[in-house]
């Protein structure tokens, strides 16, 4: 009986007794594993899974962690940069021994599951983030300010549109009466304090609040 398994992106044919070469594994020597994730089962009875067959299964033990032959990545740039770069790399493996083949019952044999060393971390590390952080619970959005009712209607100030009324209304200034009596030392510390820049003197505010206070 053979099974073709899938692991790493890649597609191996395999017997009991089988010595393979995957991609590193989250695994240690002398560790059996489980792939999971089997294409097609041969023997006197075939099976082609779509795309997985449900409940077969490889079992391998590991051999050791081992690394592959070294490759020589070359690149030369002429134009322009007339640069070269040369590096070599050798792909980390794990040596493994297929033991058994299941055609059923894969998800209650026990076995640990062969995964990638690179995504082991991360799978392992999900599970626990989620379960350890409490559900933060979503701010309050911050309500825009109202005017309180029978408040003025800032406006109809020169150069006050809704956002230096915002700005007027976060202050506690909410009628002419209140802008009217303003003297230097409030205009100069609302000037400072929301940032009008000179707005209160220049658009001539405290004389317009006056008029509309009286009207």
């Amino acid at each position: 009986m053979f099974a073709v398994l899938k692991t790493g992106g890649k597609q191996y044919k395999v017997q009991s007794g089988d010595v393979l070469r995957v991609e590193k594994l989250a695994a240690e020597a002398g560790e059996t594993v489980q792939f999971n994730e089997i294409l097609m089962l041969g023997g006197d009875t075939p099976s082609v899974g779509s795309p997985m067959i449900t409940g077969a299964a490889v079992q391998a033990t590991v051999i050791d962690q081992i690394k592959g032959e070294k490759l020589i990545h070359y690149v030369k740039r002429r134009r322009k940069h007339s640069s070269q770069r040369k590096k070599g790399h050798r792909q980390q493996l794990t040596l493994v021994r297929i033991t058994d083949i299941l055609a059923s019952g894969a998800e209650a044999s026990g076995v640990k599951a062969a995964v990638g060393a690179g995504s082991a971390p991360a799978a392992a590390a999900a599970p626990a983030a989620k379960a350890a952080a409490p559900k933060a619970k979503a701010a309050p959005k911050a309500a825009a300010p109202e005017a309180a009712a029978g408040a003025d209607d800032l406006k109809q100030l020169s150069g006050v549109g809704p956002a230096l009324e915002k700005k007027l209304l976060e202050a506690g200034v909410t009628s002419f009466a209140q802008i009217a009596a303003w003297g230097p030392e409030d205009i100069a510390e609302f000037d400072e304090k929301l940032s009008f820049k000179g707005r209160i003197e220049r658009e001539g505010w405290v004389e317009q609040a006056k008029t509309l206070a009286q009207g």
